[in-house]
């Protein structure tokens, strides 16, 4: 009978590319994955891999065991689920991955839920940008991840994952003072600019196009769908500030130095601190939840699902 563990890392394999990634992923050392695949190749009689440069291509019957070793590893996670639902008590450890701005707003809340509701349940977060958290659900090492879609923008089809909306957050143009010199600077601080706050009077995005703007990092489906959106309205976005950190985003339009585009979501249920112009169209981003189909039925999973939906019902939008 074929070894699981050795199908399991074949399988890796076949996600990560190279023994190396495998063996980060699963914390072995690269000799000893090298080790247990090469035994498999004994067992089943035929070669599996073949060397391509630094990454490894797996063999027709290399890919028809992968195949088969993920329902295999379904069907074992199916039977895992079945059993701690039979159980009076949700609990273990769910490893939930979630990007930046919906973990700065429904976490908090949900693990206060979580920690009321389930209090033998472990729930570790991590922040994962989406492609990288949907991947990474795939591929075993995490159970469940927050995801979000842009307008007219797809993620790769993962047929293994389910896809469970959590909310529809609206997409605004977000101004705040802009900075300009003060007509008669003091005399002794004559070298350094002195700046005052000025109101935008911005009521579109057009009106923002000849203004200094911070976005997400080029390459991001955000910075993609942004620049897409500053183009349809007659303009190239003067991006000066780049980072993933929405809270930057908001302290940089905040403090007048840039101008950009925010989701609802940031705000948690707080007021803005910057003001907000409804774009043309209402366009928002999908925020869902994605987990193995083999163990969406987990209890712990169903219990993580249904606090960050409650959370969401909670948080109210600007």
């Amino acid at each position: 009978m074929l070894d699981v563990r050795r199908l399991r890392l074949l399988r890796e394999v076949k996600l990560r590319g190279t023994l190396a990634a495998v063996a980060e992923a699963l914390a072995y050392s690269p000799s000893s994955v090298s080790q247990q695949l090469t035994l498999l190749e004994r067992e089943v009689g035929v070669p599996l891999l073949a060397k391509a440069g630094r990454r490894v291509l797996l063999t027709p019957q290399a890919e028809l065991l992968v195949e088969r070793a993920a329902e295999v590893l379904d069907t074992l996670e199916r039977a895992e689920g079945e059993l701690a639902a039979s159980l009076t008590t949700v609990s273990g450890t769910v490893r939930l991955a979630v990007f930046q701005s919906a973990a700065h707003a429904v976490i908090p809340e949900a693990l206060t839920i979580l920690a009321a509701e389930y209090p033998e349940l472990r729930v570790e977060v991590t922040e994962r940008e989406p492609d990288a958290g949907l991947f990474d659900v795939s591929a075993r090492d995490f159970d469940l991840v927050v995801a979000e879609q842009y307008p007219g923008h797809t993620r790769e089809h993962r047929s293994d994952l389910d896809r469970v909306h959590l909310v529809t957050d609206v997409i605004r143009l977000a101004t705040g003072p802009v900075l300009t010199p003060l007509v008669e600077p003091l005399p002794l601080v004559e070298s350094l600019p002195l700046v005052e706050p000025v109101e935008t009077g911005i009521a579109s995005l057009a009106d923002a196009a000849a203004l200094p703007w911070v976005m997400e990092p080029k390459g991001t489906a955000a910075r993609l769908w942004a620049t897409q959106l500053c183009r349809a309205a007659g303009f190239e976005p003067d991006v000066r500030f780049e980072t993933a950190d929405l809270m930057t985003h908001i302290r940089l339009i905040r403090s007048g130095n840039a101008v950009g585009l925010l989701p609802d979501l940031v705000w948690a249920g707080e007021q803005p601190s910057v003001e907000l112009v409804e774009l043309a169209g209402n366009p928002h981003r999908d925020v869902f939840t994605s987990a193995r189909r083999s163990s969406a039925g987990r209890p712990g999973v169903a219990a993580c699902r249904a606090a960050l939906a409650r959370a969401i019902a909670n948080t109210a939008h600007p």
